[in-house]
């Protein structure tokens, strides 16, 4: 493994860490066949994580065994869905599936999965082929599940769906052309009902309820932003900014802690800021016949654009900002999952989950 350095800043109290990977701070546990892990779960015994991955897989980390281990499936169809390269699996993703979400019921045991083309789905804690629990809301298909939290008392499943015009495979274009037409819903296991809780998102991504259930941030990301959605309280069904960012927020997870992990895609500078700026220049790029995809993750790996999380207090101030300065371990950062003094993140385009020991 390579050498990489970390910076953490900490409460305006700047910190270096100059990590050698192999021996302290940073672990990789690579990933075989596939690549992306977007998002990690514990289940109520604590093992894990399970995260899911480029070929339609949900993975399970076997901490005895060393390795990943199958774990379930959202699709039915694996023709084709084998390989290990992003391109390979960006093609196939509509067919295998893109599990991307994903949290546990601690009651029952049930996970549930955002699955970004088959809508939201669940599987029992054995595992298998995950069956679908809602694919649309007020007649309008779900074209890009994302992101998910359960709150543990009432079962209660919050989820977003990104955009009604774009799928993931298209997720730039999400961010190039303005698109406005994302969902912020709840799913109630009881009723089997979809409420419609937001609509009119930009790009609505990474949810996570607070702790005591009175609300949920949300990721804006084009906008790079979190907003608070009030459930309870007089505030209820209010939404209010808690953060701009420097960057394309992903997912939000909550911190042990106090506060939120809110992972960095990349940085909003140079042309993301012209692009974003004027829209027309977006959805003039959308309709060019190129790879706008393919074309935007060669640009990012060229910039040397690193990884970037944020923790991040419920009023929004910054409390701690992981950054890697080296540019080799990750080119995003979609999660970062806090556990027994640890930092578990997540990227969707990396080969491995990493595991920084916070404690060192």
């Amino acid at each position: 493994m390579n050498s990489t350095s970390l910076s953490f800043i900490a409460k305006s109290i700047v910190i270096f860490l100059f990590i050698n990977s192999s021996t302290q701070g940073v672990v990789q546990y690579q990933i075989e066949g596939a690549i992306g892990p977007e998002s990690f779960a514990f289940d109520a015994l604590g093992e894990g994580p399970y995260t899911g991955v480029s070929d339609g897989r949900i993975i399970k980390w076997h901490q005895d065994q060393r390795r990943w281990l199958h774990f379930a499936l959202t699709s039915p169809n694996r023709d084709g869905c084998e390989g290990a390269y992003e391109y390979d699996h960006a093609a196939k993703e509509h067919i295998c599936g893109r599990p991307l979400g994903l949290c546990f019921n601690k009651t029952n045991g049930d996970l549930y999965i955002a699955d970004a083309y088959f809508g939201l789905l669940k599987v029992g804690p054995e595992g298998g082929l995950a069956t679908a629990v809602a694919t649309q809301s007020e007649g309008i298909p779900f074209r890009f599940c994302n992101s998910l939290d359960i709150d543990q008392s009432t079962g209660i499943v919050y989820f977003t769906d990104s955009s009604s015009q774009f799928q993931r495979r298209n997720h730039i274009s999400v961010i190039l052309s303005g698109d406005k037409t994302g969902r912020l819903m709840k799913y109630d296991p009881a009723t089997k009902q979809v409420t419609v809780l937001l609509g009119n998102l930009s790009f609505p991504n990474g949810v996570a309820l607070s702790e005591d259930g009175n609300y949920i941030l949300l990721a804006e990301t084009t906008s790079c932003r979190i907003l608070r959605y009030w459930l309870k309280t007089s505030k209820a069904g209010t939404i209010e900014i808690v953060a701009q960012l420097p960057g394309f927020p992903d997912n939000v997870k909550r911190s042990p802690r106090g506060g939120f992990w809110v992972g960095i895609h990349s940085r909003r500078k140079g042309i993301s800021k012209l692009v974003l700026s004027f829209p027309w220049i977006g959805n003039v790029l959308i309709k060019l016949p190129i790879d706008i995809v393919k074309i935007h993750s060669s640009l990012v790996k060229l910039s040397g654009n690193g990884g970037m999380a944020m923790r991040i207090s419920e009023q929004g101030n910054v409390l701690e900002i992981l950054e890697e300065i080296g540019r080799k371990m990750w080119r995003s950062i979609s999660e970062v999952e806090e556990k027994d003094g640890n930092l578990w993140i997540g990227s969707v385009n990396m080969p491995y989950a990493g595991l920084y020991k916070y404690s060192s």
